[in-house]
């Protein structure tokens, strides 16, 4: 039999209507449907948004709701969620992106042919609406790649990434982190020893709108990138002289002045691409 597949995606009160339903509406649609499409509400939402989740929940049989009683932030509605799927695989999806058609077909054979435990893709930015798309998120494709790329940043992009659930939850599963628990968990995943590939072609639309951008700076996230780094550190990736240039190199980026941040996290991460391209 085939690997099964959950679709986890975590949703909280700043998710609009439109982007649940148009979430909703992708991965229903997806040409190789998942088992189970899991929806952790991180804690309370509004009434709007709650009802158009109950909706959802009642049209869709594969999708189940699991209601967190107060805001948690998404490393631990993540890990909640990871305890909680049922299937062999995991996909990611944020409530703001778009996963492609062919999202799910595409990398689960992937992971069948070359008995993968973690794939991600490339992805479209964009801002507001899908249809703006900003430019290409790239990564590196092949294991070896991934791995030289590992002690200096997160390899694979979070919103497409798919990883073999067992594996996950015996490194430990997702940490209490704010952010950067993806990088966190798939540098303990790769460190285990396993096998990671991502496809060259974009497979999710991301929402990388001026809030996310934001996220990125200052120095409350300077503070975060020191635990990333000693984690890394914890983790065998990285030794303590490649700890103090990441946080040179890496700080640099957080110290940027905001109204600077988004040229320069053009400038780093994303290289012109139209949709269809």
């Amino acid at each position: 039999m085939p690997p099964s597949v959950t679709v986890l995606m975590t949703t909280y009160h700043g998710t609009s209507v439109a982007e649940l339903e148009r979430s909703v509406g992708c991965i229903v649609g997806q040409t190789r449907p998942p088992e189970e499409f899991l929806v952790v509400v991180d804690g309370p939402v509004p009434e709007a948004l709650d009802a158009a989740i109950g909706r959802a929940a009642a049209e869709h049989p594969a999708l189940r709701v699991e209601r967190l009683p107060r805001n948690v932030g998404s490393g631990l509605a993540s890990a909640r969620g990871l305890e909680l799927a049922t299937g062999d695989f995991v996909a990611r999806h944020d409530s703001d992106d778009v996963s492609l058609p062919t999202r799910l077909e595409e990398q689960m054979r992937r992971v069948e042919e070359h008995g993968l435990d973690l794939v991600g893709s490339a992805m479209l930015e964009f801002r507001g609406d899908p249809d703006t798309v900003l430019g290409l998120r790239s990564v590196p494709t092949s294991h070896e790649a991934i791995l030289r790329r590992l002690p200096m940043n997160n390899p694979v992009n979070n919103p497409t990434s798919v990883f073999r659930r067992e594996l996950a939850l015996a490194v430990g599963g997702y940490s209490d982190l704010r952010y950067m628990q993806d990088y966190d968990l798939f540098a303990r995943m790769l460190a285990a020893g396993a096998r990671a590939e991502n496809l060259a072609e974009p497979l999710v639309l991301f929402n990388a709108g001026d809030d996310m951008i934001a996220r990125r700076g200052g120095w409350r996230m300077l503070r975060h990138e020191l635990t990333i780094q000693r984690r890394l550190r914890a983790a065998g990736v990285i030794g303590t002289p490649r700890l103090a240039v990441n946080l040179v190199l890496r700080g640099a980026f957080r110290l940027v002045p905001r109204r600077l941040l988004g040229p320069v996290y053009a400038l780093l991460f994303r290289r012109s691409q139209e949709v269809g391209a």
